[in-house]
């Protein structure tokens, strides 16, 4: 008799939950108004056969008939007593169908409800208007399409006391996306519910733990308005204070209570539920309860189908760190996908086998939620590619700095295309291995026949004022640029390889041989000996802050000048020479900038303010210029403990992975030099393309996909489409930056669906401490360092201290010469910055996890590069931990 919300709300005051006082107008107050005022004669005929080709029309002349008939004296009393018992005053009136909130049919949205109703009269008018929302539409034609008959029993109505909400919501015991029964998922505005449930408020969303009551993810809706008591019958909207919007509406106290409340609901009703919530005050009120119907019959729904893919952002995040944009992406993306399938044939792929290779090459990369991420599974069948694939693909993982392994059964699934059978695959088999053995022994001379051809043609696009040029013109030497610096650079991933089977079988040697060698031993063996070319920008900016420090009135300048003012500055005080020193830097190592590979991201030829920071953190003089001798480290090491045809053998080994690794770093400048070119094209296409009127600023080029700009180009995409697509993706990048990204995560079938992103953990908000104070990571260098934390994104400010940073990118690198030690978040030993700084003989520590979020700046350490750790010493200063004074020691470790 009192349908489904007076069902539940009876069941749950009675198991003694906070309820708002109610009253229940059951069916059978319904059937003798119908009766008594002969309406139940009118909905026989009306909702008789053939009724829904005219269901609109049946509606209305319900509704009419509703509002119209006499209601009798026995029904005017229990409107007038359900409304002393809900406690008078202000009120909910809501529709409570037979079958509502029920295990197979929820009419969620088919019934009407109505809040802030004051006054007797008022109550009874909105009494009439639930009745008739029983005949509305949309729920005839909801029964019809579930198969049930329209009825003439009508709903029961509730009337309930209206809680001057501080902060309401829904909160769901399972995921009703995924149906994973291990969460809970609360949305929460300020206010009423009302806009919520309308879906006029971006409300906040907090997935809990189901067991722990932890939250596991937050995101911050806009939470522009308020819904409140009106003065009349509805809702009053009011604007939220920004700060209000920017910062979470619950409480860690309130998450725990309705954390509490779910689990007692869902035990008392055992099936998870969907419960409508008010907090005032102090007190967390139920409001009502229902199934959540999306779950099926026998238990949460399963995992999403589909193909499953590893996401990891590993050592990505080197070159595209944070939120990129569409451009750097799609050119990257781009890039990628033909440098690879270039490497492919370079080992002999043709015909069907590379149209299979093909099918992945462009997907070696992700865009998720503006970040990069390697789509990992192809970059295992990438290194199938070539022979020994078991070892391969271990340091591949290594190198990569990936968090966890995959399962073997899984790797040995991932071909780059479908493996042939028989005397026909082995042959396959043995032809390309013939083809990368030669490219292995030779990978030294095709890397110098690279270089030249690279630079021969590198200067002629670099010596270009591609803003003089006309638009289209440019667009042809993109796509020159394109073809002749990136498209052959396929055959040197060669390289790559060369670098994973060398380094892998030296790693192999040294845990056979040398079973008892530190864990830094391998890499400090492999460290390239000699001038590395990417440690050329260190050295050249230590030269030229010795310069500086000869002339104190060159010292004076920069120490007092602002960074963007200081090339200016220069000039005025006629310091011509030292002028010239910089611009040659800036000539020599311009495009090397941190997120120099952010097309986004102007570099040091845009912008030498950049430069003029690194230069003043450089300047204090630092005790000894001379870097420890790593690789001399490794051989006396070697000297103690192996010797004979072992010894050759390990050497020779050795040599081709230094060597390796020395021209991966010169082939690193090269990358560098190309990207910095395109950069200065597609700048300049933004420039066109804003003189022509397709875009606003020349910038907004960067949030257009490079597919958009070359159609702009070719004639495959109009114009006037580009304002528009510029307009959308600003505000998505500007919510995608405010979210905490998992750095590994999978997803099945399309990632953005089915609640991938939602059980990978997207979130937002503070990320919280442990409270640890010892971290550990891999060695990569050995030797310790003590003093303060520099927490940072940015290579500047370290003025000798111990560098962390969530990701470093070949940019950072002539910051190292001002940093103590270097503590890595992410990355792998064969990051670019870790290998310089081996070369430069930085105690270095990578993939420490949840350094960044565990000490702040000031933070006293203690950095041990060879065993891994990072130890807290003392507290930042202000904190009140007490610690040593803040001086500074660095010590080699032998």
């Amino acid at each position: 008799m009192a349908g489904g919300k007076g069902k539940n709300l009876h069941t749950l005051t009675a198991a003694g939950f906070h309820i708002p006082s109610w009253s229940v107008l059951g069916l059978d107050v319904f059937a003798e108004f119908s009766r008594g005022s002969g309406l139940h004669e009118h909905l026989v005929r009306l909702l008789g056969d053939g009724w829904e080709p005219r269901a609109g029309q049946t509606a209305a002349e319900i509704a009419r008939l509703i509002e119209t008939a006499p209601l009798g004296e026995r029904v005017t009393e229990a409107i007038a007593l359900a409304y002393r018992q809900a406690g008078g005053g202000t009120v909910a009136v809501r529709s409570s169908g037979a079958e509502e909130d029920g295990d197979r049919h929820s009419f969620a949205g088919q019934f009407d409800s109505f809040l802030n109703v004051r006054g007797l009269d008022e109550v009874t008018a909105h009494v009439r208007r639930c009745w008739a929302s029983g005949f509305s539409e949309r729920s005839l034609r909801y029964r019809a399409r579930r198969g049930l008959p329209p009825g003439t029993g009508g709903v029961a109505v509730v009337v309930q006391r209206m809680v001057a909400a501080e902060r309401s919501g829904v909160l769901f015991t399972a995921d009703p996306t995924t149906g994973r029964t291990d969460r809970h998922v609360v949305s929460a505005v300020h206010g009423l519910g009302e806009g919520l449930v309308s879906g006029a408020v971006d409300a906040d969303t907090i997935v809990l733990d189901a067991a722990t009551g932890e939250p596991l993810s937050t995101v911050i809706g806009d939470k522009q308005e308020r819904y409140d008591a009106g003065p009349g019958a509805g809702c009053r909207v009011s604007p939220i204070p920004a700060a209000d919007r920017a910062a979470p509406c619950l409480t860690d106290a309130d998450l725990v209570r309705l954390h509490e409340a779910g689990a007692r609901v869902t035990a008392h009703y055992g099936a998870p539920q969907d419960i409508e919530w008010a907090i005032a005050g102090d007190t967390l009120w139920i409001l009502q309860s229902r199934p959540v119907t999306t779950l099926t019959a026998t238990g949460p729904a399963p995992e999403p189908e589909g193909e499953l893919r590893v996401w990891d952002n590993s050592n990505i995040i080197e070159s595209f760190s944070g939120v990129v944009s569409p451009l750097t992406y799609t050119f990257a993306a781009d890039t990628y996908a033909k440098v690879y399938e270039s490497y492919a044939r370079a080992l002999g792929v043709r015909g069907e086998r590379l149209r299979e290779v093909q099918e992945w090459t462009p997907h070696l990369l992700g865009h998720v939620h503006g970040r990069v991420y390697y789509n990992l599974f192809h970059w295992y069948r990438m290194v199938r590619l070539a022979p020994l694939y078991p070892l391969n693909r271990r340091v591949l993982e290594k190198s990569l700095g990936v968090a966890e392994s995959i399962p073997d059964e899984v790797a040995d699934t991932l071909h780059p295309f479908t493996p042939e059978t028989g005397l026909r695959g082995r042959f396959s088999r043995l032809v390309r291995t013939a083809v990368f053995t030669r490219r292995f022994l030779t990978i030294r001379a095709s890397v110098e026949a690279f270089h030249r051809d690279f630079y021969r043609a590198y200067a002629d696009f670099n010596q270009v004022d591609y803003d003089a040029l006309p638009g289209d013109e440019t667009y042809r030497r993109f796509r020159r640029l394109q073809r002749e610096l990136i498209e052959k650079w396929g055959p040197m991933q060669a390289l790559d390889a060369t670098i994973l089977l060398s380094v892998g079988l030296l790693a192999l040697l040294t845990r056979r041989w040398l079973p008892a060698a530190p864990e830094w031993f391998t890499w400090a063996a492999a460290a390239p000996g000699g001038a590395v070319e990417s440690a050329e920008p260190a050295w050249a900016l230590r030269a030229l802050a010795d310069r500086a420090r000869a002339d104190p009135a060159i010292l004076d300048l920069l120490e007092r000048t602002p960074d963007d003012e200081a090339h200016q500055a220069l000039r005025d005080a006629g310091h011509t020479g030292f002028l010239a020193a910089v611009d040659a830097y800036i000539a020599d190592y311009g495009y090397r900038s941190p997120d120099e590979l952010k097309l986004e991201v102007p570099d040091l030829h845009e912008n030498p303010a950049g430069l003029f920071a690194l230069l003043r953190d450089a300047l204090p003089e630092t005790a000894d210029g001379a870097a420890p001798d790593r690789g001399g480290e490794a051989d006396a090491y070697l000297d103690r403990h192996l010797r004979g045809p072992r010894r050759l053998l390990y050497e020779r080994v050795r040599g081709k992975a230094r060597t390796a690794l020395a021209d991966r770093e010169r082939l690193r400048f090269c990358r560098t030099r190309a990207f910095g070119a395109a950069k200065r094209m597609l700048r300049a296409l933004g420039r066109d393309l804003a003189r022509a009127g397709a875009i606003d600023a020349w910038d907004d080029v960067f949030l257009l996909r490079l597919d958009e700009v070359e159609g702009a180009y070719e004639g495959m995409i109009v114009h006037t489409e580009l304002r528009d697509l510029v307009t959308l993706r600003r505000g998505r990048l500007a919510a995608d930056a405010a979210l905490h990204a998992p750095s590994r995560f999978t997803t099945r079938g399309a990632p953005y669906w089915s609640g991938n992103l939602e059980r990978a953990g997207w979130t937002s908000g503070p990320a919280a401490r442990s409270g640890a104070r010892e971290l550990r990571g891999i060695p990569c260098c050995p030797g310790t360092a003590e003093g303060p934390a520099v927490v940072t994104d940015t290579p500047r400010d370290i003025g000798g201290g111990i560098l962390l940073t969530y990701r470093t990118d070949p940019g950072w690198v002539a910051a190292l010469s001002s940093a103590a030690a270097l503590v890595i978040e992410r990355g792998s030993p064969l990051t670019h910055v870790a290998v310089v700084a081996r070369e430069l003989g930085i105690p270095t520590v990578v993939q420490v996890k949840g350094v960044t979020t565990e000490i702040r700046s000031g933070t006293r350490l203690r950095v041990d590069g060879a065993a891994g750790t990072v130890t807290v010493l003392a507290g930042p200063p202000g904190d009140g931990t007490p610690g040593a004074p803040d001086t500074l020691r660095t010590e080699t470790h032998q």
